[in-house]
């Protein structure tokens, strides 16, 4: 079955400026030679609890993504409960390795920007770079508790560091 992208989400500001930061975390990534993907966790009150791009190439870790970095380093330093009344901003639609660790993590609401369809499209056929097709809300309607998610959006803009990364 061919899934076709999602319709733009509309944000607020405090959204549309945290999803940027991670936006400009992925062209990190990227400079650095790993995938073009970053994340940044919001604690209640606006405050950044992290940052992080994904670091699998650099690190030869392959669970090094932006997202389940970030909730690593969160994890170290802040409660569950805390994490509970965080958002996590992703430049890209969580994957089902990520997804599964927003869950445990107890983050309760994520707000992506580039949706894991468009991706495909940008990333072709290549096998190296085929994922499992769930959507994270198709994977977070399995959760006991809500998790709201919120995209895609900033598409665009999200859309750049891909560009040309995934030719071969």
């Amino acid at each position: 079955m061919t899934q076709q992208p999602l319709q733009e989400a509309v944000l607020s500001e405090t959204d549309a400026l945290y999803l940027r930061q991670a936006i400009r975390l992925s062209h990190t990534a990227r400079d650095r030679g790993n995938r073009p993907f970053g994340a940044v966790i919001v604690g209640k009150s606006g405050e950044v609890l992290v940052e992080f791009h994904n670091q699998s190439h650099e690190s030869q870790d392959c669970t090094a993504h932006a997202e389940t970095g970030a909730i690593r380093v969160a994890s170290r330093t802040h409660t569950r409960s805390t994490l509970m009344e965080s958002t996590l901003y992703a430049s890209g639609e969580p994957c089902v390795m990520c997804s599964g660790a927003i869950f445990l993590s107890g983050l309760r609401r994520v707000v992506f920007a580039l949706d894991a369809v468009r991706m495909r499209e940008m990333r072709g056929l290549k096998e190296e770079y085929r994922d499992l097709e769930w959507s994270i809300t198709e994977i977070y309607q399995a959760s006991p508790h809500p998790i709201e998610c919120i995209g895609p959006a900033l598409v665009e803009e999200a859309s750049a560091s891909h560009l040309g990364f995934w030719q071969p």
